[in-house]
């Protein structure tokens, strides 16, 4: 084999460390940034905090607080406790009086879970422990609906044969569970829990025994809105069937909503929007913003001491790279922000409908950023404003071309949808075909299957079911 040595020129775009921080701290949402740099203030001796404020007083642009127990929101004195004092809101005693073990977490309220809520109930009942054994096992078996996915001899077929657990058993502990609050738990399918929540109400109420025949074997009539059928099958007229209905209505298909919620995502605002000038401007919430900087008794050390101190010159530069890649992090999306709010005037002014549309590579042409910086900068990043708090990207949109030429975004035709929907006659709904219609009357040609495309995505359903009697 004959060896030969050749020269080959090639172009790679390489990143470097800070180039690769920076990339990393755009696409983070706030919450994730404090995150971050609670990590490098652990990891890095050389960075440190650098709050101008001492403790007690507010942030300059930070959100006004609720006012004190003892002072008004103007600052006036009013009639109350001292204003040093700690007070237990729940009972109005004092919340401690320098206790070194109270914990303010201990006063947050938990949410219950649904398991905790019926293993309590079964504790107040006197049961033979064999059936509370049962009632337990059927609790620990619920999916997080409330129902019981598992049929009762499918699930005695998997206990261990030791128990001797039989369905009648099962059967039984079912019954005991299924007279627990909430209403419906316990139900092994969505009419029997809609028939366990209307045994629970007066026999009295208006459609009340027309309800329990439909739950128990109507259901999917009403759910597909066969008003003729449902009247032939069940002898009644719209009024009797009107009444069931909306009884039906109040019930609840999720006996289980409501406990045991799973842990608060808290969204922090980016940016925040007002009014000045008669002009709507972006600015940056300056709550969100880490203050960081380089410790100065450390740098001066090293700047002494040149060529010494180990491994730390490098963590100085590190401290000074993050502290300049989070100021730069803002600084885009501040001005992305503000490129945004001036093009999106008239939905601060308007709402929805007025929304323009807007693309990422507009936004990116005017700053002279890829289309990529845009969409981090956009991604999981929020703006407040009278109108509501709303993620950057929810500016974003397509356009279709409306009969004068000009462009209407897609936020603004599901606005006009739903706009459309909500002012239809029940009874009547109006069709894709006929919402398409309604829309070109206003100037907007969309086809009916585009109609049905942004209905779907705003969730409401096909004009068969929302036809009422």
């Amino acid at each position: 084999m004959k060896q030969s040595l050749q020269l080959k020129v090639s172009q790679q775009l390489t990143l470097t460390p800070q180039l690769q921080q920076s990339i990393k701290l755009l696409q983070l949402s706030t919450l994730d940034l404090q995150a971050e740099v609670e990590r490098f203030l652990l990891d890095n001796p050389l960075l440190e905090r650098g709050d101008d404020e001492r403790p007690g007083e507010d942030a300059p642009d930070a959100a006004p607080e609720a006012a004190s127990p003892g002072e008004s929101r103007d600052g006036d004195e009013r009639d109350g406790p001292d204003s040093g004092e700690l007070l237990d809101w729940g009972s109005g005693s004092r919340r401690h009086d320098g206790d070194d073990d109270f914990d303010p977490a201990l006063n947050v309220p938990c949410p219950v879970s649904l398991r905790e809520h019926l293993l309590s109930q079964l504790g107040e009942i006197a049961l033979p422990a064999r059936d509370q054994a049962v009632v337990r096992l059927l609790i620990e078996e619920l999916d997080e609906d409330g129902y019981l996915p598992t049929g009762l001899d499918e699930l005695a077929s998997h206990l261990p044969l030791e128990l001797q657990l039989d369905s009648d058993e099962l059967a039984f502990g079912l019954r005991l569970l299924q007279q627990f609050d909430p209403p419906g738990v316990g139900a092994r399918s969505l009419a029997e829990s809609l028939t366990l929540q209307l045994r629970r109400l007066p026999a009295a109420e208006p459609g009340h025994a027309l309800a329990l025949a439909i739950a128990a074997e109507h259901l999917a009539l009403l759910g597909s809105r066969d008003y003729t059928r449902l009247k032939r099958q069940l002898d009644c007229d719209d009024g009797e069937l009107r009444q069931a209905q909306a009884l039906i209505a109040r019930l609840n298909p999720h006996p289980a909503a409501g406990f045991g919620e799973g842990e608060v995502h808290y969204i922090i605002p980016d940016i925040s929007v007002r009014k000045r000038k008669g002009r709507w401007v972006a600015e940056l919430n300056r709550s969100a913003m880490p203050r960081l900087r380089v410790n100065q008794l450390y740098e001066r050390m090293l700047a002494e001491n040149r060529g010494q101190g180990g491994e730390m010159p490098a963590r100085l530069q590190e401290a000074r790279w993050l502290v300049k890649n989070i100021q730069q992090r803002f600084d885009t999306i501040l001005k992305v922000a503000e490129s945004i709010v001036e093009r999106q005037q008239m939905f601060f002014e308007q709402g929805e409908v007025a929304m323009r549309p807007l693309i990422l590579r507009d936004i990116a042409e005017e700053l002279g950023l890829h289309e990529s910086t845009v969409s981090r900068s956009t991604s999981q990043k929020y703006l407040q404003c009278p109108r509501g708090l709303f993620e950057l990207k929810y500016f974003f949109g397509s356009s279709l071309e409306t009969d004068s030429g000009a462009e209407c975004s897609a936020t603004a035709i599901k606005a006009r949808i739903r706009s459309l929907i909500e002012a239809e006659n029940p009874a009547k709904p109006l069709s894709d075909s006929a919402l398409a219609e309604a829309l070109g009357n206003l100037g907007i040609q969309v086809a009916r299957r585009t109609v049905a495309k942004y209905r779907e995505a705003m969730q409401i359903p096909a004009v068969s079911l929302r036809k009422t009697l």
